[in-house]
C-alpha cells in the first residue's frame, strides 16, 4: 500500500486514498514495448493525481528480453508475482531475431500463451471503436464505418493453439479442442459485456463443418436461454469476416473461439485506420487480468521514439475500468486521447498526408494535457471485474 499524501498548497488535486493505492506488474517485453509501456505510466500517474489515487509497480521479463537474459521465454516465479498484483501491464513480445521453425529452441511467444493458460486468461476483450476524427483513415467508406463500436470476446486459453499436435517427417496435425465448460465460461462472459451494451451477440464459429463448433453453437444456444434481455445471432467465421467489412455497424459484441477471434480481431482492428489506436484486455478467472496493445513489438522503429502510444494509454484505461475499479478515471484518459485527436495529434501511422507526426514523447504530452482539462468526478467505484 502507498501511503496518503496530503494536499499541496495552492493544488486542486484531491488528497491521495490509502486505500486506493495498487500495485500493478510491468512487463515491457520487446521492440517498441518499453516505449509504450513508459508512455502509460505517465498517464496513469497524471491521472491517478487528479482523481486521488496512486499506482506502483513491479517488473518481470517475458518474450525475448527474457530469452536474451535467461535463456527462456518466462523468468521464473513471474506468474506467481503476477498473482501477487492487482494487473498486469504488457507492452510487446517477439521479433524477427528470435523467430525460429525449430522446436528445440525457444520463442517468445511460448511465454505470452504460458502466462496466459497460468492466469487462466480465458476471455480476451478487443474494443473497435472508429473516432470521428480519425474516419478517413480507414480504408473503407468514411459512412460505412462512422459510429463501429465492437467488442470482440475471443475465448483465449483453449482450442487449436493448445490443443494437441505433432510434427511428423512430411505430415503434421493440430487439435481443435473445447469442453463445454470452456465454452460456457466464454460465451457467458461475453452475454454479460453485452447487457451493459446493445445487448446484442453474434456467436461466430463453423458448425458447418467441425465438430468442435457444432458444441459451440449448442453450449452458446444453452447459454443465451439465461439472458433473455440479449439477443443471439448465430454466424459462420466466413461470413463474419466478409460482414465485417460489408457492415460493421451490425454487430455489438462477438464472442468466438480463439483462433477465430485471433483473425477476426485483427481483421475489425484495421477497420478503424491503425492497429496502433487499439487496446485489449485479457480477464483472468482468478482475478488478475492482463492488459496489452493488440500491435506487435514493431522491431524496425524501436528506440526511434515514433511508435503510436495511444493502444497502450487506452489498455491502461481499461485497466483502470477492470481491475483497479477506477471507472471515472478510466472514462478520463478515453475522453483525454479522444480530445489530443480531436485538436489534431497525429502520430505517424495515424497522419494524413501533410499532417505533421508527432513523437512518442509529444503524442503522450498532448494526451496529458488534454487530460488535465477533464472534469473531475468522483469515482464510480468498481469496474466489471473484481479486484
Amino acid at each position: 500500500m502507498v501511503s496518503a499524501q496530503g494536499r499541496e498548497a495552492g493544488s486542486d488535486a484531491p488528497t491521495l486514498d490509502a486505500e486506493r493505492a495498487y500495485r500493478v506488474m510491468l512487463l515491457p517485453g520487446d521492440g517498441v514495448g518499453p516505449e509504450i509501456v513508459a508512455a502509460a505510466k505517465q498517464v496513469v500517474a497524471a491521472v491517478g493525481a487528479r482523481f486521488g489515487f496512486a499506482v506502483t509497480y513491479e517488473q518481470g521479463l517475458l518474450g525475448g528480453c527474457a530469452i536474451d537474459a535467461i535463456g527462456k521465454p518466462m523468468e521464473d516465479g513471474l506468474v506467481e508475482r503476477c498473482r501477487a498484483c492487482d494487473a498486469v501491464l504488457l507492452g510487446a513480445v517477439g521479433g524477427p531475431r528470435w523467430d525460429t521453425t525449430d522446436p528445440h529452441k525457444p520463442r517468445p511467444e511460448q511465454g505470452l500463451l504460458d502466462m496466459r493458460k497460468h492466469l487462466e486468461l480465458f476471455a480476451n476483450l478487443r474494443p473497435v471503436k472508429c473516432f470521428a476524427s480519425l474516419a478517413g483513415n480507414s480504408s473503407l467508406k468514411p459512412e460505412v464505418i462512422a459510429g463501429t463500436d465492437i467488442m470482440v470476446v475471443r475465448e483465449l486459453t483453449g482450442g487449436v493453439y493448445f490443443g494437441k499436435r505433432e510434427r511428423r517427417a512430411d505430415s503434421a496435425y493440430d487439435t481443435m479442442a473445447y469442453s463445454e465448460a470452456e465454452v460456457e465460461r466464454l460465451v457467458e462472459y461475453a452475454f454479460q459485456v453485452a447487457g451493459g451494451r446493445r445487448k446484442l451477440v453474434h456467436s461466430v464459429d463453423k458448425a458447418n463443418v467441425l465438430e468442435s463448433s457444432r458444441l459451440w453453437r449448442a453450449v452458446a444456444t444453452r447459454v443465451a436461454e439465461a439472458y433473455p434481455d440479449v439477443e443471439l445471432r448465430h454466424m459462420l467465421v466466413d461470413n463474419t469476416a466478409m460482414q465485417l467489412i460489408r457492415e460493421p455497424r451490425q454487430f455489438d459484441v462477438i464472442a468466438t473461439e480463439n483462433l477465430f477471434g485471433d483473425i477476426l480481431s485483427d481483421e475489425a482492428a484495421m477497420l478503424t485506420g491503425s492497429i496502433g489506436m487499439l487496446p485489449s484486455a485479457s480477464i483472468g478467472a482468478g482475478g488478475v487480468s492482463l492488459y496489452e496493445p493488440i500491435h506487435g513489438s514493431a522491431p524496425d522503429i524501436a528506440g526511434q521514439g515514433v511508435v503510436n502510444p495511444c493502444a497502450t494509454i487506452l489498455s491502461a484505461a481499461l485497466m483502470l475500468d477492470l481491475s483497479l475499479g477506477e471507472s471515472a478515471a478510466a472514462r478520463a484518459v478515453e475522453s483525454a486521447v479522444e480530445t489530443a485527436l480531436e485538436q489534431g495529434a497525429r502520430t505517424a501511422d495515424i497522419a494524413g498526408p501533410g499532417e505533421p507526426a508527432l513523437g512518442s514523447a509529444e503524442m503522450t504530452a498532448r494526451i496529458v494535457a488534454a487530460l488535465s482539462r477533464v472534469g473531475r468526478a468522483e469515482p464510480a467505484g468498481a469496474g466489471q471485474e473484481p479486484r
